[in-house]
């Protein structure tokens, strides 16, 4: 049973890998109570109790389709779903003035724009990876960035589970950004995204990227800092889909109150106040 004053949370794709550790962990932290829970139209679990989904005892939560209805019942709706979704729940988010808390990946420009749409009228927390210590880990890298110059060429290689759609990952280019964000330049006109071949030598001040798949990983990561030398690597490894669990649910204790608008992780965990 919640307590008076619980934050109801609504989850997306909550028969998938991910939504039913979102359920899990809501149910597990206290201060939340797991309102809706919503799939796709035609879904084979439709219908089912989302507890009993996610390996727990019921919770008189039946999985729906109705994205409108899951936003009317919460207080904060997490998705980690795909694009398309996404775009559609902002949508809904700014219909209903529900915080939307996204950690899908692999957004286009035209999604992208809707939830900016969105943003005037409802809060909305979007982060490319809703790990704590990864969002630090992306802090760290830029203020490395901008302390070494180009003799330090910049390499970021990440790892994922074969079943991952999108590379190089969406953290890895969020990585990506806050490097050449350090350096005071625009990742697109830097970036080399794989290489193959005789591709000549590695032009200077270029921030690269490898994505590796194989296994069960959930996600490593590791941005690498070479000059002649040495080299500096700061790494970060996921053993569990928990961790970005755990930061979606403090970016929805965060939301409360807020002012509608466009947040990262970074605001969430209050960056700027740091010295």
């Amino acid at each position: 049973m919640a307590e008076t004053g619980d934050i109801k949370i609504g989850v997306t794709g909550a028969a998938g890998k991910m939504g039913t550790v979102l359920v899990r962990q809501v149910c597990d932290t206290p201060g939340f109570q797991l309102a809706a829970a919503s799939e796709i139209a035609g879904h084979a679990a439709l219908g089912r109790d989302a507890g009993e989904l996610a390996g727990l005892a019921p919770l008189a939560v039946p999985l729906g389709d109705d994205a409108d209805a899951l936003f009317a019942a919460s207080d904060a709706v997490l998705d980690f779903t795909l694009p398309g979704a996404t775009g559609r729940h902002g949508e809904c988010a700014a219909r209903h003035g529900t915080a939307l808390i996204i950690g899908t990946t692999g957004i286009e420009a035209a999604q992208q724009s809707a939830l900016e749409a969105a943003g005037e009228k409802a809060v909305i927390v979007q982060a490319p990876n809703m790990s704590l210590c990864v969002n630090l880990l992306m802090r760290l890298a830029g203020q490395a960035a901008a302390l070494l110059d180009d003799d330090y060429d910049i390499e970021i290689v990440e790892m994922h589970h074969r079943h991952k759609i999108d590379a190089p990952s969406g953290t890895a280019l969020g990585l990506g950004r806050a490097v050449a964000k350090g350096r005071g330049v625009a990742l697109d006109a830097v970036a080399e995204r794989g290489r193959d071949g005789v591709t000549g030598a590695r032009q200077r001040g270029a921030i690269g990227f490898a994505a590796l798949r194989g296994g069960d990983v959930v996600g490593d990561h590791s941005v690498i800092f070479a000059a002649a030398g040495e080299r500096l690597e700061l790494t970060h490894k996921a053993a569990s889909r928990q961790t970005y669990a755990r930061g979606a649910l403090r970016a929805a204790a965060w939301s409360r109150g807020k002012a509608p608008g466009i947040y990262t992780m970074a605001d969430v965990l209050d960056f700027a106040a740091l010295k």
